[in-house]
C-alpha cells in the first residue's frame, strides 16, 4: 500500500499530539486549545487526500464526500459533547457539588472517624468502576473527584488514586451500552448476525476480564494511599471554587471533546488504510493510540461482526486499557485532570507504566490462557 503525503502529515500530527504536551509547557497549560488546533489541522489535511486513493481502499462516493471538512462532521463536533450528555453532566454536577460541598465534607469527616481511609478508597475505586456502566463514566468521574476532594490526601496521593480510579471507571463503563460511547457503538455494530448483541452482550463476554481488573485497581489504590490510610491526616488546603470555575470547566471539557472528535474524523482515513487488515494480536498493541484518540471512533472503524469473539475481546480490551494511559484517552481522565489540575507529565508518570503492565497481562490472558468464562444474562 502506497504511503501518501497526506498519510505522513496525519502521522506527524499523531506524533505532535503525543509528544507536544510533554515537551512544551505552553501546550501543557493550554491542552484543550492545542488539541482543538490539531483536530482542525487533521481534518484539513485529510481533505486533500486523492479520491482515487480513497476509492482504492473501498470508500463509497458517500464516504469520500465525508473525508475532510463536511457538514456532518462539523455538526457532530458541535453537538455531540452536548447531545451525549457530557457537557450538561459536567455543568449540572459541578453546580450541585459547588453548593453541596460543605455538607459532603462534613459527612465524609464523620465517615472517616469510623472507617479507615484505605477501605474507603478501595470502595470508591471498585464501586465507581462497577457502577460506571449504569450511572455513566461521566458521572462516575465527577463523583470520584468530589469524593477525593473530601479526603485527607496530599496532592501526589490524590493524583495517583485518581489515575487508578479512572482505569477502573474506563474498564467498568464498557459493561453496558449506557456506560460510554464506545460500548454503545460496539453494541450497534454487533447487533446483527451472528452475535445479535443485546444489552448484556458486552457484560457476558467481557465481565470475566473487567471485574478482576476493577478489583485489582481497588487493591492497587490502597498501596498508593500507604501509611496515611491508618492515620488521621489534616485536610489539604484548597482554593475555593467559584461559579465561574464551574462554568469554565464545562467549557474546557466541551472544547476537549470537540477536539477529540475532530482528531478522530481527520485520522479516519489512516485508520481505515492501515489498521483494518492488521492481525488482532498486533492490533491489540496498535490500539494504544487510544491514549490520544477518541476510542469510540476507533471502535466504529475496527469492530466488525465478521470477527471472532476473541478478536472482539482483544480490540475492546486494548482500547479500554490504553485509554487510561494519558489524559486525552478517556472522558473520566479529561474531567478528573481538569478538575484537579493534573498535568500530562503527572498523569503519564503512573498512567503509562500501569497501562503497559495491564496491556501485557491482558494480552497473555486473552490470547494464551484458555480461561474464558461467558455469563448468560
Amino acid at each position: 500500500m502506497q504511503v501518501t503525503a497526506i498519510d505522513i502529515g496525519l502521522f506527524a500530527i499523531v506524533l505532535v499530539v503525543l509528544l507536544g504536551p510533554f515537551l512544551v509547557k505552553k501546550i501543557e497549560h493550554n491542552l484543550e486549545a492545542f488539541l482543538f488546533v490539531m483536530g482542525v489541522l487533521a481534518v484539513t489535511i485529510a481533505g486533500f487526500e486523492n479520491k482515487d486513493v480513497l476509492a482504492s481502499i473501498g470508500y463509497s462516493h458517500e464516504q469520500i464526500a465525508e473525508v475532510g471538512w463536511n457538514m456532518k462532521l462539523i455538526m457532530e463536533a458541535i453537538m455531540e459533547p452536548v447531545v451525549k450528555g457530557i457537557v450538561p453532566a459536567v455543568l449540572i454536577a459541578g453546580l450541585i457539588f459547588h453548593y453541596g460541598r460543605d455538607k459532603a465534607q462534613s459527612i465524609m469527616a464523620s465517615i472517616l472517624k469510623k472507617v479507615s481511609l484505605k477501605l474507603i478508597i478501595f470502595l470508591i475505586v471498585v464501586l465507581l468502576g462497577l457502577a460506571s456502566s449504569i450511572i455513566t463514566a461521566i458521572i462516575a468521574a465527577l463523583l470520584l473527584v468530589e469524593l477525593l476532594n473530601c479526603m485527607p490526601l496530599d496532592r501526589n496521593t490524590k493524583i495517583n488514586v485518581v489515575i487508578i480510579a479512572c482505569f477502573s471507571i474506563g474498564l467498568g463503563a464498557v459493561l453496558t451500552p449506557l456506560g460510554e460511547p464506545l460500548s454503545t457503538i460496539a453494541i450497534t455494530k454487533l447487533q446483527g448476525a451472528p452475535y445479535y448483541a443485546g444489552f448484556f452482550f458486552l457484560f457476558n463476554r467481557l465481565a470475566i476480564y473487567i471485574i478482576p481488573g476493577i478489583i485489582a485497581m481497588g487493591l492497587l489504590s490502597i498501596f498508593f494511599v500507604g501509611k496515611k490510610g491508618s492515620e488521621t491526616c489534616e485536610k489539604v488546603e484548597e482554593v475555593a471554587e467559584t461559579l465561574m470555575d464551574v462554568v469554565m470547566r464545562a467549557v474546557k471539557v466541551y472544547i476537549f471533546v470537540m477536539a477529540l472528535l475532530l482528531l478522530g474524523g481527520g485520522m479516519k482515513i489512516v485508520i481505515d488504510k492501515y489498521l483494518l487488515t492488521v492481525p488482532s494480536q498486533i492490533l491489540y498493541w496498535v490500539n494504544m493510540i487510544s491514549a490520544i484518540l477518541d476510542n469510540a471512533t476507533l471502535t466504529a472503524a475496527e469492530l466488525s461482526p465478521a470477527m471472532e469473539i476473541t478478536q472482539i475481546q482483544a480490540v475492546l480490551m486494548g482500547l479500554l486499557i490504553s485509554g487510561g494511559m494519558l489524559i486525552p484517552g478517556n472522558i473520566p481522565n479529561i474531567i478528573s485532570a481538569n478538575k484537579l489540575g493534573i498535568t500530562s507529565k503527572e498523569w503519564a508518570r503512573l498512567g503509562v507504566p500501569l497501562g503497559l503492565v495491564l496491556m501485557g497481562l491482558y494480552f497473555v490472558w486473552i490470547f494464551y490462557i484458555p480461561f474464558h468464562i461467558e455469563f448468560n444474562f
